[in-house]
Protein backbone atom coordinates (compact mmCIF):
# COMPACT_ATOMS: atom_id res chain seq x y z
CA UNK A 1 0.00 0.00 0.00
CA UNK A 2 1.29 3.24 -0.92
CA UNK A 3 1.92 6.49 1.09
CA UNK A 4 -0.79 8.01 -0.60
CA UNK A 5 -3.57 5.12 -0.03
CA UNK A 6 -2.55 4.76 3.41
CA UNK A 7 -2.76 8.65 4.40
CA UNK A 8 -6.57 8.60 2.58
CA UNK A 9 -7.05 5.45 4.96
CA UNK A 10 -6.31 7.73 7.81
CA UNK A 11 -8.07 10.77 6.66
CA UNK A 12 -11.38 8.19 6.14
CA UNK A 13 -11.06 6.82 9.56
CA UNK A 14 -10.14 10.42 11.20
CA UNK A 15 -13.39 11.60 9.79
CA UNK A 16 -15.17 8.23 10.55
CA UNK A 17 -14.29 8.94 14.12
CA UNK A 18 -14.76 12.73 14.18
CA UNK A 19 -18.56 12.02 12.91
CA UNK A 20 -18.86 9.89 15.75
CA UNK A 21 -17.68 11.79 17.86
CA UNK A 22 -20.17 15.19 17.25
CA UNK A 23 -23.07 12.36 16.94
CA UNK A 24 -22.65 11.49 20.24
CA UNK A 25 -21.86 15.06 21.37
CA UNK A 26 -25.11 16.28 19.16
CA UNK A 27 -27.51 13.68 21.21
CA UNK A 28 -26.26 14.03 24.41
CA UNK A 29 -26.40 18.34 24.21
CA UNK A 30 -30.08 17.34 22.73
CA UNK A 31 -30.92 15.18 25.41
CA UNK A 32 -29.73 17.72 27.94
CA UNK A 33 -31.56 20.02 26.61
CA UNK A 34 -34.87 17.55 26.30
CA UNK A 35 -34.81 16.63 29.68
CA UNK A 36 -33.92 20.55 31.10
CA UNK A 37 -37.49 21.48 28.80
CA UNK A 38 -39.46 18.53 30.74
CA UNK A 39 -38.20 19.74 33.73
CA UNK A 40 -39.46 23.49 33.13
CA UNK A 41 -43.05 21.90 32.21
CA UNK A 42 -42.92 19.81 35.51
CA UNK A 43 -41.89 23.37 37.63
CA UNK A 44 -44.93 25.10 35.72
CA UNK A 45 -47.60 22.24 36.57
CA UNK A 46 -46.31 22.12 39.98
CA UNK A 47 -47.03 25.94 40.52
CA UNK A 48 -50.20 25.69 38.82
CA UNK A 49 -51.60 22.96 41.22
CA UNK A 50 -50.46 24.45 44.01
CA UNK A 51 -51.89 27.87 42.83
CA UNK A 52 -55.13 25.81 42.58
CA UNK A 53 -54.71 24.60 45.87
CA UNK A 54 -54.26 28.40 47.46
CA UNK A 55 -57.40 29.29 45.39
CA UNK A 56 -59.83 26.18 46.80
CA UNK A 57 -57.92 27.14 50.93
CA UNK A 58 -58.88 30.90 50.36
CA UNK A 59 -62.43 30.18 48.86
CA UNK A 60 -64.12 29.38 51.92
CA UNK A 61 -65.85 26.31 50.60
CA UNK A 62 -63.17 24.17 52.88
CA UNK A 63 -63.97 23.65 56.59
CA UNK A 64 -61.36 26.16 58.57
CA UNK A 65 -58.66 23.24 59.38
CA UNK A 66 -58.27 21.43 55.86
CA UNK A 67 -58.47 25.54 54.51
CA UNK A 68 -55.58 26.24 56.69
CA UNK A 69 -53.81 22.93 56.24
CA UNK A 70 -53.93 23.42 52.38
CA UNK A 71 -52.96 26.87 52.68
CA UNK A 72 -50.27 26.22 54.25
CA UNK A 73 -48.74 23.23 52.19
CA UNK A 74 -49.89 25.67 48.89
CA UNK A 75 -47.74 28.35 50.65
CA UNK A 76 -44.80 25.88 51.00
CA UNK A 77 -44.87 24.64 47.67
CA UNK A 78 -45.29 28.33 45.77
CA UNK A 79 -42.24 29.30 48.02
CA UNK A 80 -40.31 26.60 46.44
CA UNK A 81 -41.56 27.30 42.95
CA UNK A 82 -41.78 31.14 42.69
CA UNK A 83 -39.07 33.53 42.95
CA UNK A 84 -41.14 36.19 43.62
CA UNK A 85 -43.87 35.08 45.94
CA UNK A 86 -45.94 38.13 45.79
CA UNK A 87 -47.35 36.71 43.03
CA UNK A 88 -49.43 34.47 45.38
CA UNK A 89 -53.01 35.32 45.95
CA UNK A 90 -53.58 38.37 48.59
CA UNK A 91 -56.27 35.49 50.34
CA UNK A 92 -54.02 32.99 50.92
CA UNK A 93 -50.96 35.97 52.42
CA UNK A 94 -53.92 37.24 54.93
CA UNK A 95 -54.41 33.22 55.54
CA UNK A 96 -51.40 32.54 57.01
CA UNK A 97 -50.63 36.06 58.11
CA UNK A 98 -49.66 35.12 61.80
CA UNK A 99 -47.44 32.19 60.47
CA UNK A 100 -43.29 32.58 60.32
CA UNK A 101 -42.91 32.23 56.64
CA UNK A 102 -39.78 32.86 54.89
CA UNK A 103 -40.43 33.85 51.01
CA UNK A 104 -36.74 35.14 50.23
CA UNK A 105 -35.28 33.46 47.19
CA UNK A 106 -32.18 32.19 49.77
CA UNK A 107 -34.80 30.35 52.08
CA UNK A 108 -36.55 28.57 49.54
CA UNK A 109 -37.35 25.07 51.20
CA UNK A 110 -34.36 22.75 49.43
CA UNK A 111 -36.50 19.89 49.20
CA UNK A 112 -38.74 20.43 46.63
CA UNK A 113 -39.93 16.73 46.42
CA UNK A 114 -40.90 16.65 49.82
CA UNK A 115 -42.76 19.94 49.79
CA UNK A 116 -44.73 18.81 46.70
CA UNK A 117 -45.52 15.57 48.62
CA UNK A 118 -46.90 16.83 51.73
CA UNK A 119 -48.99 18.86 49.63
CA UNK A 120 -50.17 16.14 47.81
CA UNK A 121 -51.24 14.05 51.15
CA UNK A 122 -52.60 17.04 52.29
CA UNK A 123 -55.23 17.53 49.40
CA UNK A 124 -55.76 13.47 49.95
CA UNK A 125 -56.48 13.91 52.90
CA UNK A 126 -59.08 17.60 52.55
CA UNK A 127 -60.70 15.41 49.61
CA UNK A 128 -61.02 11.79 51.23
CA UNK A 129 -64.79 12.56 51.44
CA UNK A 130 -66.75 11.61 48.76
CA UNK A 131 -69.56 13.33 50.14
CA UNK A 132 -67.71 16.87 50.93
CA UNK A 133 -66.87 16.70 47.70
CA UNK A 134 -70.09 16.16 46.34
CA UNK A 135 -71.01 19.00 48.42
CA UNK A 136 -68.33 21.34 46.48
CA UNK A 137 -68.72 20.52 42.75
CA UNK A 138 -72.68 21.30 43.76
CA UNK A 139 -71.13 24.91 44.04
CA UNK A 140 -70.53 26.01 40.65
CA UNK A 141 -67.31 27.89 41.89
CA UNK A 142 -66.28 24.52 43.79
CA UNK A 143 -67.12 22.55 40.49
CA UNK A 144 -64.96 24.78 38.17
CA UNK A 145 -61.87 24.79 41.57
CA UNK A 146 -61.72 21.22 41.65
CA UNK A 147 -61.73 20.93 37.90
CA UNK A 148 -59.29 23.34 37.52
CA UNK A 149 -56.99 21.06 40.41
CA UNK A 150 -57.98 17.71 38.32
CA UNK A 151 -56.84 19.07 35.48
CA UNK A 152 -53.31 20.48 36.65
CA UNK A 153 -52.71 17.47 38.63
CA UNK A 154 -53.29 14.74 35.29
CA UNK A 155 -50.87 17.39 33.38
CA UNK A 156 -48.92 16.97 36.51
CA UNK A 157 -48.45 13.45 36.55
CA UNK A 158 -48.11 13.28 32.44
CA UNK A 159 -45.08 16.33 32.67
CA UNK A 160 -43.15 13.84 35.22
CA UNK A 161 -43.32 10.72 33.85
CA UNK A 162 -42.11 12.35 30.23
CA UNK A 163 -39.17 14.39 32.67
CA UNK A 164 -38.14 10.85 34.20
CA UNK A 165 -38.22 9.07 30.69
CA UNK A 166 -35.93 12.10 29.35
CA UNK A 167 -34.08 11.72 32.03
CA UNK A 168 -33.47 8.16 31.85
CA UNK A 169 -32.22 8.52 28.15
CA UNK A 170 -29.74 10.95 28.95
CA UNK A 171 -28.25 8.80 31.53
CA UNK A 172 -28.53 5.92 29.35
CA UNK A 173 -26.17 8.53 26.82
CA UNK A 174 -23.86 9.56 29.45
CA UNK A 175 -22.72 6.34 29.98
CA UNK A 176 -22.05 5.39 26.40
CA UNK A 177 -18.20 4.48 25.94
CA UNK A 178 -17.44 7.66 23.69
CA UNK A 179 -19.28 9.78 25.83
CA UNK A 180 -17.27 8.40 28.48
CA UNK A 181 -13.89 8.47 27.43
CA UNK A 182 -14.15 11.96 25.53
CA UNK A 183 -15.76 13.21 28.92
CA UNK A 184 -18.41 14.87 26.64
CA UNK A 185 -21.17 15.61 29.47
CA UNK A 186 -18.62 18.05 30.71
CA UNK A 187 -19.37 19.72 34.17
CA UNK A 188 -22.92 19.36 33.35
CA UNK A 189 -24.97 17.52 36.71
CA UNK A 190 -25.59 14.06 36.79
CA UNK A 191 -29.33 13.58 35.51
CA UNK A 192 -31.60 12.51 38.53
CA UNK A 193 -35.25 11.61 38.70
CA UNK A 194 -38.15 13.62 40.23
CA UNK A 195 -39.35 11.43 43.02
CA UNK A 196 -42.80 12.74 44.63
CA UNK A 197 -45.67 11.63 45.94
CA UNK A 198 -48.64 12.68 43.28
CA UNK A 199 -51.03 9.62 43.82
CA UNK A 200 -54.96 11.27 42.57
CA UNK A 201 -57.21 11.49 45.13
CA UNK A 202 -60.01 9.19 44.54
CA UNK A 203 -62.64 11.19 45.29
CA UNK A 204 -61.47 13.21 42.19
CA UNK A 205 -62.45 10.46 40.22
CA UNK A 206 -60.97 9.06 37.20
CA UNK A 207 -57.56 11.09 36.56
CA UNK A 208 -58.04 13.64 32.88
CA UNK A 209 -61.63 13.91 33.84
CA UNK A 210 -63.81 15.87 35.37
CA UNK A 211 -66.31 14.26 37.63
CA UNK A 212 -70.02 15.21 37.20
CA UNK A 213 -70.71 18.23 38.13
CA UNK A 214 -73.90 19.75 39.62
CA UNK A 215 -76.20 19.47 36.51
CA UNK A 216 -75.07 15.98 35.67
CA UNK A 217 -73.19 17.09 33.05
CA UNK A 218 -69.30 16.00 32.57
CA UNK A 219 -66.82 17.84 30.77
CA UNK A 220 -63.15 16.41 30.37
CA UNK A 221 -59.81 18.61 31.23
Amino acid sequence: MSWSEITVVITVLLGLGLWCVWVAASRLDRLHRKMNASRAVVDAQLVRRATVAAELATSGLLDPVSSVLVGEAAWASLSAGLSDTTALPPDLAGLLAGDDHETSGTDLPLDRSRVESELSATLREALDDEDEVTVLRADPSGDELLGALGSAWYRLQLARRFHNEAVAQAARARRGPVVRALRLAGRAPTPRTLDLDDEWPESLGRPGARAHGADGSRSGV
